[in-house]
């Protein structure tokens, strides 16, 4: 009897092998540090009532620039990233396609009233693209992990990614079993032309009411000689600096930027947090993501970017900022175009 969007729990020996993972303690899985969603201090009444007279400069005052790139005749000889606003990006290097996060339904919530897309943010559908050979979801949050999206993408896809527990939704959804391949922290598996290794992240997942019955996580993915931080919703900690330790430095680091509150501090980042997560990676460029799509926070709209563009600049750290369908191509081209003063 519940709707198919709310995905399925893991169940049975499902259940019972994620329940072996070295971060599934005390009935669910856990951040490397102690992690509360909201600060107890928080009054929920008070922030349902921010949320219901939530400032009109939360979303853009107009329709949002892009740039509608031909994703079926990209041509790749370098990884080529294109962003699609909020979490969701295209990277392509040759002939292989990989695809992060993608929400294409114009919305990133179960109801049609809450976290609906801003105005040219949608210039995709996934009618768009070419076959794809790897979908990454980082977790199973709406924003990330989209029902009708991957209903769309499931025929095309050769293969998905995901943290432990993740693969439950996409199995009740039709997607072959054969094509999950489900990782815990710290595992890696080979790809073409490269590898892809689950690595932490601070945050947390659910879909319903229970909370952190599947994983969450952000990914190294690396191709030849290019090294790419996927990174995942997650507060600051020292996980940063030890992933940058292990694997980098990297060429790039897609860094969530947006959707932040001094009520939820440990479960996003701040903008300025990002900038030193960039550091700590040892990155040489940021991609700021998870922002320009939803509103599902309180801030201005373009607030995070105009943040991390100041810490940057103070702290020397070069940011590439994209309009959406814009391609970034590694080591060659990195669009800083200020185009979110609207």
């Amino acid at each position: 009897m519940i709707p198919k969007i709310f995905g399925k729990k893991p169940a049975g020996k499902v259940l019972y092998k994620l329940k072996r993972s070295p971060n599934y303690k005390n009935g669910a899985f856990q951040n490397l540090s102690p992690t509360e969603v909201t600060l107890k201090s928080t009054s929920i009444l008070k922030m349902m009532k921010d949320f219901a007279t939530k400032p009109k400069s939360a979303a853009p005052p107009v329709t949002l620039p892009s740039v509608k790139t031909d994703l079926t005749a990209l041509k790749a000889a370098s990884p080529t990233i294109v962003w699609f606003g909020h979490s969701s990006y295209l990277i392509k290097y040759e002939e292989q396609t990989i695809l992060v996060d993608p929400v294409f339904s114009g919305n990133a919530s179960p109801v049609s009233f809450f976290g609906k897309s801003f105005a040219g943010s949608d210039v995709y559908t996934p009618e768009d693209f070419p076959e794809i050979d790897i979908i990454i979801l980082t977790h199973d949050h709406y924003d990330h992990l989209d029902y009708k999206t991957i209903l769309k993408f499931k025929s095309k896809t050769k293969h998905f990614y995901t943290p432990l527990g993740v693969g439950e939704h996409l199995k009740h959804w039709g997607v072959a079993e054969s094509k999950i391949t489900e990782l815990d922290w710290w595992q890696k598996t080979p790809i073409e032309k490269g590898e892809l290794i689950a690595t932490p992240a601070r945050h947390f997942s659910g879909r319903g009411i229970t909370r952190n019955n599947s994983l969450w996580s952000s990914f190294v993915l690396k191709l030849a000689d290019y090294s790419i931080y996927i990174g995942s919703d997650s507060g600051y900690d020292s996980h940063f600096k030890e992933i940058g330790n292990l694997y980098g430095p990297f060429d790039i680091a897609i860094l969530e930027t947006g959707q932040y509150n001094t009520n939820w501090p440990y479960i996003h980042m701040m903008p300025e947090q990002a900038v030193q997560a960039a550091i700590d990676l040892g990155a040489s460029v940021i991609l700021p993501v998870h922002w320009a799509k939803f509103s599902l926070a309180l801030h201005n709209w373009n607030e995070p970017i105009q943040r991390v563009i100041k810490t940057a600049s103070d702290l020397n750290v070069k940011v590439t900022t994209p309009l959406i369908g814009e391609p970034i191509i590694l080591k060659s081209s990195y669009p800083d175009k200020v185009w979110w003063n609207l």
